[in-house]
């Protein structure tokens, strides 16, 4: 079971287009028997998110009937994408006819963009097929928006399909773009529960269905690249009606379990793999409800799929909810874990329902059951889609018949064989490749899941990783390099029996102690639990890599204890705790300005060791302001190397891996391309940089949108050269505006969109010291003449004292030598997010 994380997608996240190999699972993706990809109008093939459209000329079996009046336009200037350069313009009704392979449902994809110069954004365009209308006297003139894209699922129960375009109101019609393809008919059910009142809902196997909404809830905007349908989801947070209501939250895709009845097909496991939760909102009732608000026609009915996975539990039959829509209770307590049968496994129902009473507004809600002792719901994904009316059409109230009148057509018996034999073999081909999962989740399921341990409890870092197949670890814990050996009587000595009063935190992998050696000496003690899955080969991996690791702002390894099958680390003791706590959530003094610079300059000292300190540089992938400990005299020291990797080799550019880190410090880079590199620590220290100077979490559903996430909240505010505006209120007056400005500028650069255009961390830290002397030159020192040449290309710096680099004050060289099994474990985990405000 993969711990949670919560986490908040920040805009530039939304738009990241997934890899398509990260949604999918051991299942073969489905083939459509029909799959007619025309670029209408177009020439030459077009290609468009991954798939090629042919010209709408040269498809013989998707023909276009009538070419005598209309003509092909293309236009390369002003087409939002590719799919909209071409268009084929209609002065009267025209159709396509498609040739059926096989009976069912299709997809039918249409796409609109009024190409310049045939006054195409007055066309009033009508489409329909045999049996339904799709569009009717559709016009940009009154549309909100620059193209329209349009999908519809029906059945076709004959050996071709006809596809009319009508032009209404003596304008012309066009289109520039036609999708027409299979689609496995368990996806569109023939029955769901109609609410208000609750009675079943029976024949929408026989009914068009329009996409109106479908919506990847707490997740990335995914598109026909990571859907085996072709179909794009969309993010949530647009439809909230109350942001602050809802916290992200993720685990791994490949974590989630298919049962046997539920494939990628009915929604990709980025589906499952994402929810909103309702975390923690601030908000003095806790029994409240996540609502989504959607504009819908009132004058029809409404089929909705209701995604649920359960990635939020520590255990089965915690989680207990209800869900609404519109002001009806779609269902009550409901046990996502004791209905799909365990944690991580896909659910989902379907339900028919219009919208709210005198209201064009459809509402869905999830919210806590009160009786549960764990106050929480979630949801993963949502599909709504308009219903045809009693005239078989899905725009207005004219019926086909009053449209359109259709060509002659016959079906033949043979085509009618063919394609129950088709439907029979297709069958048997999903059949086969439910066994093939079901065979291939049996291996899987046998191999072991344990976790790699944070550093200290409150970090809330988690991965899951996959145990090496079938061999023994090489790391010896007798090796002198793995620091001292503990007795468990010294344990537990030192730690009073593990009193409580000395909790430190609490992590995956245990609990972490204060404890006091007969010397006097303390310790942070972590204590794995014995039902954690943490196992001895990762714990083995931990204290190889921190015992590599000498340096005196980074924490320390001290030793170890395995007696009587236990697991525990010893680490150094950090008298000050996190940095985290020294900003804000608890009590403690503020820092001054002075002593912030100092902490920032620590910590990106020992990062800046980290990244050039050995022959191949290590890559800690997850700062963050919980990760930078403070001892007695507030020396910062970085922990926590769970999720370390070693960096690029000299002749690579980065290191191609899983993405890992906590969202809200994640280098988006990083998390597109799936390509780490030093710069993305870079990037993370920027968010730390921005949380020292702001003192309020790199993340914060509970604020307005646009400062939810605090790197784009505050590079619009450095931008404007106000960051002073909201700098912590503790430091007003106290901050030599050319220090701050430093800072900014320092952070602005850190937290640039590609890793080629930020610093190092060696010129990170020269800007920091250079800061740090500005503000101690003389609080009231006006701000320097740009006239000199800085470390980082694009910061103005003045000419000062030469000052002494962070290589000077390096302790030691790490460990050159290799891990094998440290690697794998790295290589194989996946990626860890923000922990669930209640933990798991």
């Amino acid at each position: 079971m993969v711990n949670l994380r919560t986490m908040s997608w920040i805009p530039l996240v939304l738009a990241v287009v997934v890899s398509s190999f990260s949604t999918q699972d051991s299942n073969a993706a489905f083939i459509p028997a029909d799959n007619y990809l025309l670029a209408c109008g177009s020439s030459q093939n077009v290609t468009y998110i991954g798939q090629t459209y042919v010209p709408d000329s040269l498809h013989s079996s998707g023909a276009l009937e009538s070419t005598e009046n209309s003509i092909a336009e293309t236009s390369n200037s002003t087409a939002p994408f590719s799919i909209y350069q071409s268009a084929r313009i209609f002065h009267s009704t025209a159709f396509y006819k498609f040739d059926i392979k096989q009976e069912g449902h299709h997809w039918i994809r249409l796409y609109f963009y009024p190409l310049p110069g045939h006054n195409l954004t007055s066309a009033s365009i009508t489409v329909v097929t045999e049996n339904f209308v799709l569009l009717n006297n559709f016009s940009f003139k009154s549309y909100n928006g620059s193209y329209l894209f349009k999908e519809y699922a029906i059945n076709v129960n004959s050996d071709s399909l006809i596809l009319a375009l009508i032009p209404s109101n003596n304008s012309v019609a066009f289109i520039n773009a036609i999708e027409v393809v299979s689609v496995p008919d368990e996806l569109i059910p023939d029955q769901a529960v109609a609410l208000s009142p609750v009675a079943p809902f029976s024949g929408l196997s026989g009914l068009a269905l329009e996409t109106v909404y479908r919506l990847n809830m707490g997740g990335p905007h995914l598109t026909a690249l990571n859907d085996t349908l072709g179909r794009t989801w969309e993010n949530d947070v647009k439809y909230l009606h109350v942001n602050s209501s809802a916290v992200n939250a993720s685990v791994n895709p490949s974590s989630i379990k298919y049962p046997a009845t539920i494939t990628p097909e009915i929604a990709p496991n980025w589906v499952y793999a994402t929810a909103e939760t309702m975390g923690d909102a601030n908000v003095p009732n806790v029994n409240f409800n996540i609502t989504w608000v959607f504009p819908v026609d009132p004058n029809f009915m409404y089929f909705m799929r209701v995604h649920f996975c359960d990635i939020v539990s520590e255990s089965l039959n915690s989680l207990l909810f209800n869900l609404y829509i519109n002001n009806d209770a779609a269902l009550l307590d409901l046990d996502l874990s004791n209905l799909a049968g365990n944690l991580d496994v896909p659910l989902y129902k379907d339900f028919v329902s219009n919208s709210s009473v005198n209201s064009s507004i459809l509402t869905v809600s999830v919210g806590p059951e009160v009786s549960a002792d764990w106050i929480n719901a979630i949801m993963n994904g949502l599909e709504i889609m308009k219903i045809s009316n009693e005239a078989r059409s899905l725009s207005g109230v004219q019926s086909v018949e009053t449209l359109f009148m259709l060509p002659h057509k016959k079906n033949k018996l043979v085509v009618i064989i063919g394609s129950a034999l088709g439907a029979s073999a297709v069958l048997a081909l999903i059949a086969l490749c439910c066994c093939f999962f079901i065979a291939r989740r049996s291996k899987t399921s046998n191999q072991g899941h344990p976790w790699i341990p944070s550093l200290y409890g409150n970090s809330l870092t988690l991965t899951k990783t996959t145990a090496s197949r079938g061999t023994a670890s090489c790391i010896s814990l007798a090796s002198p390099n793995v620091g001292r050996f503990f007795s468990f009587q010294e344990i537990m000595d030192a730690t009073n029996k593990f009193d409580e009063s000395l909790l430190l935190g609490v992590g995956g992998f245990g609990r972490v102690y204060k404890g006091t050696m007969e010397d006097g000496t303390k310790l942070a003690v972590k204590r794995g639990n014995t039902g954690s899955e943490q196992g001895i080969a990762e714990f083995q991996t931990e204290i190889e890599m921190l015992s590599k690791l000498r340096h005196r702002h980074l924490v320390s390894l001290i030793g170890y204890c395995d007696e009587r099958s236990e697991m525990i680390l010893v680490y150094e003791y950090m008298a000050n705790g996190p940095l985290r706590s020294h900003l804000y959530g608890t009590d403690l003094p503020p820092l001054s300005w002075k002593q912030r610079l100092e902490i920032c300059i620590g910590a990106a000292r020992g990062l800046h060791y980290l990244h050039t300190g050995a022959a191949q540089s290590i890559i800690h992938r997850d700062v963050k302001t919980t990760n930078i400990l403070l001892d007695e005299n507030f020396v910062a020291k970085v922990a926590d190397f769970g999720l370390s990797k070693a960096g690029p080799a000299l002749d690579q550019t980065h290191v191609s891996t899983a993405v890992k880190g906590s969202f809200g410090y994640l280098d988006p880079e990083y998390f597109r391309r799936q390509q780490l590199t030093e710069k993305s620590d870079v990037y993370s220290f920027g968010v730390v940089l921005m949380e020292v100077l702001c003192t309020r979490p790199a993340l914060n559903p509970v604020l307005p949108r646009e400062q939810v996430n605090i790197a784009e909240w505050a590079m619009i505010w450095q931008k404007k050269g106000m960051l002073d505006r909201i700098m912590d209120s503790n430091l007003e007056g106290q901050v030599n505006p050319a220090s701050l400005k430093k800072f900014g500028e320092t952070a602005e650069k850190c937290l640039a969109e590609y890793g080629v255009d930020r610093p190092s961390m060696g010129d990170v830290l020269w800007n920091l010291e250079y800061a740090l002397q500005l503000e101690e030159v003389s609080s009231a020192l006006s701000e320097p003449d740009d006239n000199s040449t800085n470390h980082i290309p694009g910061i103005p710096l003045t000419q000062v004292e030469p000052f002494d680099n962070s290589v000077s004050n390096i302790e030691g060289i790490v460990n050159s030598g290799t891990d094998d099994d440290a690697g794998d474990a790295a290589t194989n985990s996946v990626f860890s997010q923000l922990v669930n405000p209640r933990g798991r």
